[in-house]
């Protein structure tokens, strides 16, 4: 049996034992307060009532059953089966009740109603089948709706989970996506500085060369993963500028921290380098003089800053964001909704900041790609 129709079992079994028990006092208490007039018998006795709801148990579950293979759409169709097996379901309640009663043993105490002619017993019984009809037709109501109900929040439930792990897979695809992107741009980069260096400086593109390797496998690493160590993402920096100190020797000044008191500190992948390419590119622009790039981490107990700090010549008005920049944010609003923010523009005279700002994350509780 599904956990489904276990639990459509354990909610109509405890209704309807709320129901026997429920009908069983309260037709004691009312025939306790007849015995007081001297009117006895008037209803059975709790004995045959709680047998009365055992034997109309498994018909409950064969109504319920069956309701839900007739099911409710078009309701113009659906309601007329419905109703008719309603009142099948109510119907045997009376029976039910005359046969609690024989099995009980305590038929012989009912009164006994001298009966002449069939006419007339079926004028006796159809008051009695008639008003356990009207009784328990609604409480058969009652289940199928607790049933229906039941049905319709699962469903609603698992579309939500259907919906949530949809969004999931969606940005993880976007994610995916935007990390792709920074690869080749990264290396584009790359490639064009060692571009420089192949036709003055042979042995120095050498070098380069071998640094590009390295530079590549941690890049191919960190494209593979949504989030890795606040080391890892600043040895990559550290290394990216080392291989651009190594063609502008005489016009670079960087300085990289080290994370040695953060080292259980997560953050995405990929996301300083954006901001430390930019820094070369946009500080090297139209300056002829030493540009210096400043890395700066920054932890507080429930986030982190990482800053890029670079001179530059006088900011370009109306400068526009690159793909770099952009796959930044969109990164961020993925990972951390309302939580994270990047800031990018002129700071004091001369020099350029940009600075992120996210949750700091001591355990990896963002789910991997792949």
């Amino acid at each position: 049996m599904s956990e489904h129709r276990r639990v459509s079992l354990l909610i109509v079994s405890g209704f309807w034992i709320y129901v026997a028990a429920a009908d069983s006092l309260s037709a004691q208490s009312l025939q306790s307060a007849l015995d007081v007039l001297h009117v006895s018998h008037f209803y059975a006795p709790w004995g045959p009532q709680l047998l009365q709801h055992l034997l109309l148990y498994p018909v409950l579950l064969g109504s319920l059953w069956a309701s839900r293979r007739i099911g409710w759409t078009p309701l113009t169709r659906r309601v007329g089966p419905q109703l008719l097996l309603g009142i099948a379901f109510a119907g045997l309640a009376a029976p039910c009740l005359v046969l609690g009663d024989v099995l009980a043993g305590d038929l012989a105490a009912a009164p006994h109603v001298q009966v002449n002619s069939m006419a007339q017993a079926a004028a006796l019984a159809a008051p009695v089948w008639l008003s356990s009809l009207i009784e328990f037709l609604p409480t058969y109501g009652f289940a199928v709706a607790l049933v229906r109900g039941f049905e319709l929040y699962r469903s609603l439930r698992d579309a939500e989970i259907h919906s949530a792990s949809l969004e999931r897979g969606l940005a993880t695809a976007r994610l995916a996506t935007l990390r792709v992107q920074l690869s080749p741009h990264s290396l584009f980069n790359l490639l064009h500085t060692i571009h420089g260096q192949i036709d003055w400086d042979p042995a120095a593109a050498r070098t380069l060369v071998v640094r590009l390797g390295e530079l590549l496998r941690r890049l191919l690493n960190a494209s593979e993963r949504d989030f890795w160590r606040l080391e890892e993402e600043l040895e990559l920096a550290r290394l990216y500028l080392d291989v651009q100190q190594r063609r502008f020797a005489d016009r670079l000044r960087v300085s990289v921290p080290g994370a040695e008191d953060l080292r259980e500190v997560w953050v995405p992948s990929l996301i300083l380098q954006p901001l430390v390419e930019n820094a070369v590119a946009h500080g090297l622009a139209g300056q002829p003089g030493i540009v210096t790039i400043d890395v700066q981490v920054d932890a507080a107990e429930a986030y982190l800053t990482l800053r890029v700090i670079n001179t530059m010549a006088a900011p370009v008005p109306g400068r526009s964001e690159g793909i770099g920049l952009r796959n930044v944010r969109e990164r961020l609003a993925i990972h951390f909704p309302g939580r994270a923010q990047l800031l990018a523009g002129a700071g004091p005279p001369g020099h350029w900041t940009s600075e992120i700002r996210l949750p700091r994350l001591l355990e990896l509780i963002v789910p991997t790609s792949g």
